[in-house]
Order: C-alpha cells, then structure tokens, then sequence
C-alpha cells in the first residue's frame, strides 16, 4: 500500500515511517517545513510531501492507499493550535480521504478522549479535540481503526503490548512508548478485522501481530 502518514515529523511519526520501511508498504511523509525533507528521507521515507493542516493540503492524498494520521499540536501550544491542527486538520484528512477513495485510515487517538470532562483544565481542550475527531471518522464512510494509547513514554520499545476492543481499568494505566505505538499503528495498517474498530493498547505480553489478530 502507498500509506500517507500525517505528522511523520512528530516522535510517533517518525517511527512508523522508519517502520513502514522494514514492510511492503510505499511511506508518503506530510511536513510542514522544507527542512524536514532531508530528516524524513533519511528516516526511510519513499516520498515527502509538503503540507500545512492549516491550509488546503488535500494534494497529500494523490495515489494514496492508507493513511496513518499521528500529528499534534504538541503541549507547548495553546487550546487554539489544538483545535486546529488535533481537531481541524484531522477533520480535514478524513474528508480528502473520503474524496480520494482511501482504503483505510488509522487514527492515533488517546485514551483521554473517551472523557474529557474526567481531565484536567490543561488536558481538556486536547482530549475533546481527540474525541470530536474520532467521532468524526467513525461517523465517515471510511473502513477506519482508532489506536487509544495512555500516557506515552520515551523509553525502549519491548514489540510487547497487550490490545483491547474496550478500555478497562484506569485509564493512567495504559502506559506504552512511542516505538511501541508506532508498531500498532503500521501493523494495525490493511487488517480486516480492525476496521470500524477502535482498540486501547498499553504494554503487555503479547507481539504486536497476535494482539492485533485477536481482536
């Protein structure tokens, strides 16, 4: 597949195009910046696209089979950054894909959005842009699968996580790194039985495949 990964410069991002790399997959890179060309070829990236999500960037989607949407504001933006690019710009890559004919979108969510009046005055505006975005894909014509992991760490990835159809438990409690998450994402890429499926991922036991098979 030919997969467009929205946010390919993010710390999530960046992983899942040098993991598409190791897979029969085609990486098509979205960045904002012309200076992050070189970082995301070097990455392993087969094609990089210019694109800001607060403009018109639907030309991202030519050719496209799949996409990954990992972009954020970041937390050093305001509330308003958020619902722009967490929120707008996610809103905005549905509709293209819609247009476009995208086979699969795979959106990187949180467990925060499930409640967001549960989060703190800092974390509130974030975790109502995840789940008004999410909404929105669920409700689209599109075959989609949203990954909710917890709070995400920087530390070694282990390819062990354990994957749910539902969220149990607190849902602090769902930590992961980002390399782990990263491997969800590409692997939960073209699967059938995770289509119009959301799943709560965190570390575990299990191989990336057989969680993701046994949902």
């Amino acid at each position: 597949m030919n997969v467009l990964v929205i946010g390919a410069n993010g710390q999530v991002g960046t992983q899942v195009i040098e993991q598409l790399k190791e897979l029969d997959h085609q990486s098509v890179a979205l960045v904002r910046k012309e200076e992050q060309i070189k970082d995301l070829e070097s990455a392993g990236a087969d094609k990089v696209v210019l694109g800001d999500l607060e403009e018109d960037f639907s030309h991202a989607f030519d050719n496209v089979d799949a996409v990954v949407f990992a972009a954020g504001s970041g937390g050093s933006t305001g509330a308003d950054k958020t619902m722009l690019i967490d929120l707008w710009g996610a809103v905005k890559a549905v509709n293209y894909a819609e247009k476009h004919d995208v086979k699969h979108f795979v959106m990187l969510s949180a467990t925060d959005s499930l409640d967001p009046d549960s989060e703190s005055d800092k974390m509130k505006p974030y975790a109502v842009a995840k789940h008004m975005a999410d909404d929105y894909l669920q409700k689209s014509s599109l075959a989609y699968t949203t990954v909710h992991p917890g709070p995400l760490k920087n530390d070694e990835p282990t390819g062990k996580v354990d994957v749910k159809a539902e969220l149990t438990g607190d849902p602090g409690s769902y930590e992961i790194p980002r390399g782990d998450v990263a491997r969800v994402l590409v692997g939960a890429i073209g699967k059938d039985n995770l289509k119009k499926k959301s799943v709560f991922i965190k570390s575990g036991d299990h191989s990336v495949e057989d969680a993701l098979s046994g949902i």
